[in-house]
């Protein structure tokens, strides 16, 4: 059996470093090519979006607090165990294609330092093999996956603040203005611009799911969550404004690596070759995070009896190898069969659907919220209010997601109930919790 002591191994700043790591990926380096054509409209789409994500946060902030056990047992409070496992169903579903997407988006990025990485056969062995070297790395535990994650989210974050501190010892030199695209604010615009950065601030949740490996958690994962969501989207709103400002609009938008293309003139031509380490880092960082949080998923419903009991066994330091490993090799699955696709359109292929699956689990607890406060089982209207913009912003989000990744996520959704009701037909009548102890190393997985 696990001791509490053992298995708490990540602390605040950890806990920090996951929850920007999982949001700071690969696609905010992509991103202002996206956001140029919309000019200033980008700004004000950004601020709306860290509006809504900082409302997201709140709500998790404040459901760890009060209940314990993460956002199972939030929505199960609410909600019951049939809504609760839909949720997490497809959030693991979420996270085990995110896993694939971040790993190609690496191994693009380094295709550009090592051109052998991107030929069509080698580019997915490459991805392959980065999804099982960062599986290898967690396994080991929470608090070597952790020590990753710190050095990767002080790496990724370098290049977003040299983008800021060039434009701000540039700024006044030109007319700013004119490097916007020339296009009038209107609410249309401002959507499209705040739809496309929902995307680039997914993982906003990431600390509440290894709640039971994080110490003095009632304090550190409402600060985590709170503190890192704020930090990522600052950074990103600084990186995209300093982006708008020191690339012309139309440079901006047909620009495959706009940072790479904005340090250029102080840095010189090797700056490309430069940023791609970074965004390679960024997205091998991003991705060790989420393998770390693929086990907890599948953990947390074996252990509530909705999930074969084979998941709830975990290492002598509570490591949940068997959820890891499964993940990965389904991760691996996805990568081996969009072989044939290209890195660019695979990779936004897969992070659509993962953003979508990804909504089902913050509208779910935006609405767990506002029924918990109407059972008093959290308290404060200021909660309410905010849990209720957190919700009309996620089905929003989900609405401007399109109707195509809409309908893929909620497939991926059904496809969770027969396993739910095999599951309730072996129990007898209704899952039963899983009393199973951590297993020994040698027998994890």
């Amino acid at each position: 059996m696990t001791t509490d002591s053992s298995a708490r191994q990540l602390g605040f700043w950890t806990a920090l470093a996951l929850v920007v790591g999982n949001i700071i990926g690969a696609g905010i380096f992509l991103l202002p090519s996206s956001l140029a054509p919309l000019g200033q409209n980008a700004i004000y789409g950004w601020l709306l979006t860290i509006a809504g994500c900082l409302c997201i946060a709140w709500v998790f902030a404040q459901l760890s607090a009060g209940i314990a056990g993460g956002p199972y047992a939030y929505v199960r409070e609410a909600g019951g165990e049939t809504a609760a496992f839909a949720v997490m169903w497809s959030y693991w579903v979420s996270i085990w294609t995110a896993i694939p997407a971040l790993a190609i988006a690496g191994i693009s990025a380094l295709s550009s330092v090592l051109p052998a990485l991107g030929q069509p056969l080698v580019a997915p062995v490459a991805a392959i093999a980065a999804i099982w070297l960062f599986t290898l790395v967690n396994m080991r535990g929470a608090r070597s996956a952790g020590d990753v994650q710190v050095v990767t989210t002080v790496l990724k974050i370098l290049p977003l603040v040299a983008v800021i501190l060039l434009a701000a010892i540039l700024f006044g030199r030109g007319d700013a203005a004119a490097r916007l695209a020339p296009l009038p604010v209107s609410p249309g615009s401002i959507a499209e611009a705040a739809t496309l950065a929902v995307f680039a601030m997914v993982g906003l949740e990431a600390a509440t799911l290894p709640v039971g490996k994080i110490r003095n958690p009632g304090r550190t994962v409402p600060l985590a969550t709170l503190g890192g969501t704020a930090l990522a989207g600052l950074l990103y709103l600084a990186a995209v404004a300093a982006i708008l400002f020191l690339l012309p609009a139309a440079q901006a938008a047909a620009s495959p690596a706009p940072f790479a293309d904005a340090i250029a003139p102080a840095l010189g031509p090797w700056a490309g070759k430069a940023m791609a380490l970074f965004v390679a880092i960024s997205a091998l960082g991003c991705l060790n995070g989420w393998v770390l949080c693929s086990g907890e998923v599948p953990l947390a419903l074996a252990r509530d009896g909705v999930f074969p009991a084979w998941f709830a066994r975990t290492t002598a330091i509570g490591t949940p190898v068997r959820g890891q490993i499964a993940s990965s090799l389904i991760a691996s699955l996805l990568v081996a069969s969009n072989a044939s696709r290209s890195l660019s359109g695979l990779f936004t292929f897969i992070v659509l659907i993962s953003t979508v699956a990804t909504l089902v689990l913050y509208a779910a607890c935006a609405g767990s919220a506002l029924v918990l406060l109407a059972r008093e089982r959290l308290r404060g209207a200021a909660t309410g209010l905010v849990a209720l913009f957190g919700l009309l912003f996620s089905l929003w989000a989900f609405w401007g997601a399109g109707a195509e990744a809409s309908l893929w996520g909620l497939a991926l959704v059904a496809t969770g109930i027969p396993v739910y009701f095999v599951m309730r037909w072996r129990a007898g009548s209704s899952p039963v919790p899983a009393a199973v102890p951590a297993a020994p190393p040698e027998s994890a997985a």
